[in-house]
């Protein structure tokens, strides 16, 4: 009898394993191609808007910063996004609310692929780029929280970070699908057809995730801590009622929040952790400005002839894709580090080293040599990915369930407003008025607000996420 049961549990054991490897995997490759379209957008805003989607007689330098504007405004939607699916990733459920982030995505980035240029539509032309970028930016608002609880909401509570970073490599990995895409097709063609036609193929290529999304609406179910949720919710049955399956009950429970919501998540977020929120959000400034300094305003910085190091495209874009493959190390044991040591030690030592290395980066940038270029980028990208790894089990387990979607998302969204959207466009005009020295500052004090915001928020490794709120 003994031996039967220490069998069926080994085999419970092993099919739990397989599934959370199954929804980790899944997360992974969502995220990736999620991030993939984001950063085609980064990538061709440094190399092919500028000239594509701006007026031929505005000085280089105004059309970089136009073209960033551009890319800021993905940012921007990003909080709205975050507010908009955390309020419907709380109340029907973390996976259908990422597979409808997943599909918006996959459309707006494949329509970015079919626009016409200036050339050809004039003011037209820049104004349909900033739209669909908007859509990307709601789309990305919304995925990371969808994908991030799908992971942290079903991992064991002693691997929680360690799976979160599964979730969290689909950045690093989007940063390598897009540069290497970037890579092959300027390799394939000559200059003049990478600019007529050659750099809308990495954006029509995206309509694969519109296929990940359908995958994971047909394979996946929903977190245990969602479905808990529901269940305290789930009306008991009065006399004479039929006692629903526990799978239909939960279907039956999430048609009652769609058809009669109650307060909004967004809004019990803010009543219940607003200095979380705000604390959350300063924990990702050191993240979001040394992220798009590195992949956005360095490869400008080192391909622009006239303010810059004048080097190639394809260099640059090499350099950026080695670095973020060895950005993804960095996370799987920061984030794996965090479960047996805690949160905020590891999260803290990445910011500090971050602002430290951001006076290194220019000076190894400078001296034009790949292997020293390709350092500068990975010390950066590593010393943030020790703060991005433990990031999705951190902000997990800031907030209770019922609205941790919204809580979290917010908290993450908002740093992104204020640390990524404008990193590339402050760090140009640093560069433009007073040297490149005062981005390295930039990126200095962005560290320093995130340590500030990491000491003041508690350590959460350990925190039961399946203990409600019942306020």
């Amino acid at each position: 009898m003994t031996t039967d049961v220490s069998a069926s549990t080994a085999a419970d054991d092993s099919q739990t394993r397989k599934n959370m490897r199954k929804v980790a995997l899944t997360a992974l490759a969502g995220t990736s191609i999620e991030w993939y379209d984001f950063f085609i957008y980064a990538t061709a805003a440094a190399l092919v808007f500028p000239t594509a989607f701006f007026a031929e007689n505005m000085p280089p330098i105004v059309a970089l910063i136009a073209s960033f504007s551009t890319f800021a405004v993905g940012f921007i939607a990003r909080p709205l996004g975050g507010i908009v699916f955390g309020h419907f990733g709380d109340r029907i459920g973390r996976k259908r609310t990422l597979v409808i982030a997943l599909m918006m995505m996959g459309v707006g980035t494949t329509l970015i692929g079919l626009l016409p240029t200036y050339s050809t539509i004039g003011a037209l032309a820049p104004l349909s780029l900033v739209i669909l970028r908007f859509v990307q930016g709601l789309a990305i608002g919304g995925q990371w929280g969808g994908a991030m609880l799908l992971v942290t909401e079903t991992a064991p509570a002693d691997k929680r970070g360690y799976y979160g970073a599964y979730a969290q490599a689909g950045a690093p990995v989007g940063v390598i699908l897009a540069n290497l895409a970037f890579l092959v097709i300027s390799g394939s063609v000559s200059e003049d057809a990478f600019m007529a036609w050659g750099w809308r193929i990495p954006f029509l290529a995206s309509v694969v995730l519109i296929g990940i999304s359908m995958y994971v609406q047909l394979h996946l179910e929903d977190t245990p801590a969602f479905k808990e949720l529901m269940k305290l919710k789930e009306a008991r049955p009065h006399d004479g009622e039929e006692i629903m399956p526990p799978e239909e009950a939960f279907e039956a429970v999430v048609a009652e929040q769609i058809a009669d919501p109650g307060p909004s998540p967004v809004l019990e977020a803010l009543r219940l952790y607003p200095g979380r929120i705000a604390l959350a959000a300063g924990a990702f400034l050191s993240i979001q400005v040394t992220f798009y300094i590195l992949i956005v305003f360095v490869v400008s910085y080192g391909t622009n002839v006239e303010l810059g190091l004048g080097l190639s495209r394809n260099f640059m874009l090499a350099a950026v894709m080695v670095a973020s493959g060895i950005q993804i190390p960095f996370q799987f044991v920061a984030a794996a580090y965090s479960d047996r040591h805690g949160r905020r030690g590891v999260y803290i030592a990445g910011a500090v080293l971050c602002g430290i290395w951001a006076f290194a980066l220019f000076p190894l940038l400078d001296t034009g040599s790949f292997p020293l270029i390709v350092i500068a980028v990975s010390g950066g990208l590593g010393f943030l990915g020790m703060q991005y790894g433990p990031q999705a089990a951190f902000f997990t387990e800031l907030f209770s369930t019922h609205v941790r979607y919204s809580g979290a998302s917010l908290g993450y969204q908002v740093g992104a407003i204020i640390g990524g959207g404008l990193a590339p466009i402050i760090a140009t005009l640093l560069w433009n008025e007073y040297g490149i020295v005062f981005v390295s500052v930039y990126i200095a004090l962005a560290s320093c607000l995130t340590i500030g915001s990491v000491l003041l928020l508690t350590e959460t490794r350990g925190t039961d996420i399946h203990a409600l709120d019942q306020r």
